[in-house]
């Protein structure tokens, strides 16, 4: 197997790996994988969740929330493996990494899809749910073998049942990792630098399985006072993720398990080397300055890491870059273009399908091809241990060609309905 950009070498088309995209079943297609003590519990919840459904039809209209056979909705993206397959064909995608996005039987709210601590009143039959949507996903990943990198859903509260879960997934082609749920203020749940969660970057490691972050995680309750909450959740659900990669760091998470590999996804990028800065400012201090009070607060912590932050970062850590639009992309040797994995977001409403070779053209025209490679594809392989070499005849056949995304983009040219996209909506408007 090669997951080696020296795959790529003569190919006349880009290999394109999207880092972020989601998939679950359909609330009835969970049945088969619920254990059998929870199937009585499993009919009561497929009661709830058609009546959530439906209440949101009400409200959104059947387009907004997905209805089986409208050919235009999101939810039969989710689990129709057929037809993913011929719209990320389409859009020239060969292989993906998979986060979830339905909710899984017996979550606390119908909005549950990152792994959230909340137990609903129930660990064992959270944990259940949970199960029940990584075995779906494995079945659903061996639907296109080499192709599909499906990410493992954990549970917080349950550290021994999620440490097995991992080997579980290791040994079932749950290639793509771990994702690491947050843990906000006012969950209940120990924060992600408390030593309980050791058991599982333990095992992460030595099983080579990436720990994932998505924005959306980790996000504490806005609460009700509409309208200003879903604004409050907008401007700040990247930040609230951010916090888990000083978490881990100033832990020493990295520092213990130095091959232990972390992404955030869909988080952005352009606030990368910012951050690291003020991260080594507040190290350098905590370390080395005694007249601060950095170092008061922080000089027993720091005096454990033997690397900066920004070091750490270069190691250990990396950019699920969704729909990277072309500010982003110019920051992207300040970022560190190894560190970048570039992706779609499918099936979601802001993903740039069916509009990714624009987006493409839009971010990546001139840009030097070696990069672009890196970014939308091979950095991508080389840390999920996709077969570029097996995946090349596909890319050769389905990719959008070097001369076509050389070829810039005007904003005028941008499809109206495209702008869905941050990538093309925010780039335009700051255009003028």
């Amino acid at each position: 197997m090669s997951n080696s950009i020296t795959a790529l070498a003569g190919l006349d088309h880009y290999l394109l790996i999207t880092a972020d995209t989601h998939a679950g079943s359909s609330p009835e297609g969970y049945r088969p994988y619920v254990e059998k003590k929870w199937q009585g519990d499993f009919e009561e919840w497929l009661r709830y969740s058609e009546q959530v459904a439906k209440g949101l039809r009400q409200v959104m209209g059947d387009r907004s929330i997905g209805v089986d056979g409208d050919p235009d909705v999101v939810g039969d993206r989710n689990w129709s493996s057929a037809r993913r397959q011929r719209e990320t064909e389409a859009d020239g995608v060969v292989a993906e990494v998979i986060f979830p996005n339905t909710s899984p039987p017996f979550a606390p709210s119908m909005m549950s899809e990152f792994g959230e601590p909340e137990t609903g009143g129930q660990a064992e039959r959270r944990w259940a749910g949970i199960q029940a949507h990584n075995r779906w996903l494995a079945d659903f990943c061996k639907e296109l073998p080499g192709r599909r990198a499906g990410i493992v859903q954990i549970f917080l509260p349950l550290v021994e049942e999620s440490v097995r879960e991992i080997r579980w997934a290791r040994e079932n082609g749950l290639h793509g990792g771990v994702l690491l749920p947050g843990a906000p203020p006012g969950s209940g749940i120990e924060p992600l630098y408390a030593p309980c969660y050791e058991p599982i970057f333990a095992v992460c490691e030595e099983l080579g399985m990436p720990l994932n972050h998505h924005s959306g995680g980790a996000t504490p309750d806005v609460g009700m006072y509409l309208p200003a909450s879903l604004a409050m959740y907008m401007l700040e659900v990247t930040w609230w993720a951010h916090r888990a990669l000083w978490h881990l760091m100033f832990s020493g998470v990295f520092e213990r398990h130095p091959q232990l590999q972390f992404v955030l996804t869909e988080t952005g990028a352009a606030w990368v080397p910012g951050v690291l800065a003020q991260l080594d400012t507040f190290y350098t201090r905590m370390k080395s300055n005694d007249q601060c009070s950095e170092y008061i607060f922080g000089a027993p912590t720091v005096a454990k890491l033997s690397l900066s932050p920004s070091e750490y970062f270069a190691r250990q850590c990396h950019v699920g870059a969704s729909f990277m639009p072309p500010t982003e992309c110019a920051m992207r040797s300040e970022i560190g273009i190894e560190r970048i994995m570039w992706g779609t977001d499918y099936p979601h409403v802001e993903g740039s399908y069916p509009y990714t070779r624009e987006h493409l053209r839009l971010s990546f025209a001139g840009v030097p091809e070696a990069e672009i490679e890196a970014m939308v594809g091979g950095n991508a392989a080389r840390l999920y241990g996709f077969d570029l070499e097996a995946l090349r005849p596909l890319a050769e056949r389905i990719g959008p060609t070097k001369a076509e995304i050389a070829e810039p983009l005007a904003y005028a040219d941008v499809p109206p309905a495209a702008q869905k996209c941050p990538a093309f909506g925010i780039e335009r408007q700051l255009a003028g």
